[in-house]
């Protein structure tokens, strides 16, 4: 009898997440490297939990024996609270989406902001980044910021339909990466900040299953313009299909969801994953009706 793999624990914590791939994803690249990986959804609304709640489950999936744990929507910044220590990323964000339980501490990683950097150099190479609008200042919104800075927008303009917290992720932004290189507001905004950009990238749940429908009405988008959405169930959002009709190049969020699956992988395991062959086997798990990752 052989002797059995060594194998791991995680799970994803957020709202609506039955239709996640990440346990597929996780599970099947494990399997590749003769790892037994066990991932499981925690979900906060079958659970009957509030996001406020969120620190509840990550010390019960500690003291259950968890490795480790992704988080997503509407807990990536409630989490950090609960947290005993955060990685130099995750700090600058004030956004975790993955969680490392080592020697009995809860560590927060950001791995959003460098799966959508990798996903804009293989799908966007060449795009044009003097002026770029983020829709969200949420979590999500803050790793896509810092990605998008990093990557070299000249300026990010971050709309929220809260006008307050996108100017402060907008003043977070400018002390990190320099005065000038970001302004916030709400979404009245939106028209005017179009007209003078290069890309758009959204960075909200609008568009998700359960969230049906689109940020941008139809008549703001142009061929000049590129469109990035973050949402990828369903794949082909109704931004991105919109955006595409009018002649926009677009980036869906297929890849992002693989670059920020490898890195937490990684995180977790301490074994280096295969990125192509984890994009191979996203594109075996969407709907064949949407569009191809990328």
């Amino acid at each position: 009898m052989s002797p059995a793999r060594p194998g791991i624990v995680v799970g994803l914590i957020g709202s609506g997440i039955g239709p996640s791939l990440s346990p597929a994803l996780h599970e099947a690249e494990a399997d590749a490297l003769g790892l037994r990986h066990v991932y499981r959804r925690l979900d906060i609304d079958v659970l009957g939990r509030a996001p406020e709640q969120v620190g509840e489950l990550v010390r019960a999936a500690q003291l259950a024996g968890y490795d480790g744990l992704n988080v997503t929507h509407p807990c990536k910044q409630l989490v950090i609270e609960h947290l005993d220590e955060l990685s130099p990323d995750a700090e600058a964000l004030g956004a975790v989406n993955t969680v490392v339980f080592t020697d009995g501490r809860a560590v927060g990683h950001n791995t959003d902001w460098s799966g959508f950097a990798r996903n804009v150099d293989r799908g966007l190479p060449d795009a044009a980044m003097d002026r770029v609008v983020l829709l969200g200042a949420g979590g999500a919104g803050a790793a896509v910021a810092h990605a998008l800075l990093t990557l070299g927008a000249g300026r990010l303009t971050v709309l929220d339909v809260d006008a307050s917290r996108a100017t402060a992720l907008a003043g977070a932004l400018q002390q990190r990466f320099g005065p000038g290189r970001a302004d916030g507001g709400d979404l009245t905004g939106l028209a005017t900040a179009l007209a003078a950009a290069d890309g758009l990238v959204h960075a909200t749940p609008t568009g998700m299953a359960a969230h049906p429908g689109s940020p941008v009405p139809a008549e703001l988008l142009r061929p000049e313009l590129w469109v990035a959405d973050i949402v990828y169930r369903p794949l082909e959002t109704e931004l991105v299909r919109t955006a595409r009709g009018h002649g926009c190049r677009v980036l869906d969020g297929g890849g992002m969801a693989v670059f920020q699956a490898v890195d937490s992988f990684r995180l977790f395991t301490g074994l280096e994953p295969d990125a192509d062959r984890m994009l191979a086997h996203f594109a075996t798990l969407v709907d064949p009706a949407d569009s191809p990752v990328g």
